[in-house]
């Protein structure tokens, strides 16, 4: 009973407040988050990278089957926030972790889903050329990886994608242990150094430049799942680089109810599959939401899992409009709707507690994890 008491607490006692200003802006709440901290390490054997990357998954639960699904257990969350750490040098750690209350706090529970590429009627998506768009903020802040999904810069050295672009849910992904992230760059031409000759009716071409990953985190929600279970709530992961990539990076942040969304919508850019080399904006309306699910139909397709899902709101106590990441895309989903087949897109909302797990994966240091 105990135990139940203290999950309800974690999954309700978030504090959330709106303004009630008669001039509202669509502002970032303020939370009070839980603090989740490493209790035991323990070393695994080395995996053998042989699981195939899958840029998509399929799940028949919908909303409906996600809200109705019963409540984890306070230990079963304790369960699915622990998580395995892979080093570039094939060596795998396996952390243990607690969930404590400092004042107020929240999250856990349930879902899944996630998948394919759709596109929904008039292709809506928004290639971005040249450098004068790519090199800045926030397009500059999606990253590839070379197992075909997005990233979405979130720190100095840290990149936040899809589970499922790392681990399939049972072993790593072939080229895992050798990861690497790509960062859109303009392609020096021989002999152009310098010069300031442009033709603008053609798109400055642009190439990759990789940083290999020194370590990447992947919380055990996902390892122990699959894609008709729990696993979907647990899609993300967080890449760590081994050297600083230089570039301006979007915060995550709390994952706030779809009806406090400016205009109800999301937006995210990443390398669909179909336009090899090129980065893709999108943006669209929030259809339905679960805890841990956000239900839309943005265009994507194969290559965007893994983009980070962000909203740009006004931020009380620095006076100013801010982007932060409020989720990570995680694929297409068809669901049976009352016998109806019915798709969606999917992104994993950044819940309170897995702000928490992810900013100390960040920052290491709890403290600085106060605020979502």
């Amino acid at each position: 009973m105990a135990a139940l008491s203290t999950l309800i607490l974690l999954l309700c006692a978030a504090k959330y407040v709106m303004p009630s200003s008669p001039h509202w802006k669509p502002t970032w709440p303020s939370y009070r988050v839980p603090v989740i901290l490493p209790q035991s390490t323990l070393n695994l054997d080395k995996p053998q990278f042989d699981a195939e990357a899958r840029l998509e998954v399929v799940s028949p639960c919908g909303p409906a089957c996600h809200k109705s699904s019963p409540l984890p257990t306070y230990e079963e969350v304790k369960n699915y926030l622990s998580y395995e750490t892979l080093y570039a040098n094939g060596s795998l750690t396996e952390t243990e972790v607690g969930i404590y209350i400092l004042s107020n706090a929240g999250d856990g529970s349930r879902g899944r889903s996630r998948t394919k590429r759709q596109i929904y009627g008039y292709d809506s998506r928004f290639s971005i050329f040249g450098k004068d768009f790519l090199l800045n903020y926030p397009f500059s802040t999606s990253v590839k990886l070379s197992t075909g999904c997005t990233g979405t810069l979130v720190a100095e050295k840290h990149v936040l994608t899809a589970a499922h672009c790392i681990h399939d849910g049972k072993s790593y992904v072939k080229g895992a242990q050798k990861l690497r992230v790509g960062f859109l760059k303009p392609k020096q031409k021989d002999g152009s150094k310098g010069s300031n000759i442009t033709n603008s009716a053609m798109p400055e071409k642009m190439k990759f430049q990789w940083i290999r990953v020194k370590r990447t985190h992947v919380p055990k929600g996902w390892i122990k799942g699959n894609a008709n279970d729990i696993g979907m709530d647990y899609d993300y992961a967080l890449l760590e680089l081994k050297k600083p990539h230089k570039r301006k990076f979007m915060k995550i942040g709390v994952s706030p109810p779809a009806r406090h969304l400016p205009g109800g919508r999301i937006h995210f850019s990443g390398y669909d599959n179909d336009r090899p080399g090129n980065l893709v904006y999108r943006f669209c309306d929030v259809k339905d939401e679960t805890y841990d699910l956000l239900y839309q139909q943005c265009d994507a397709q194969p290559g965007a899992s893994g983009s980070g899902v962000y909203v740009r709101m006004w931020k009380r106590q620095n006076h100013k409009w801010e982007r932060k990441i409020i989720g990570i895309f995680s694929g297409h989903q068809w669901v049976d709707m009352n016998g109806t087949p019915q798709d969606f897109n999917v992104a994993v909302r950044i819940t309170p507690l897995k702000y928490a797990q992810i900013c100390y994966w960040i920052k290491g240091n709890y403290l600085d994890c106060r605020e979502g």
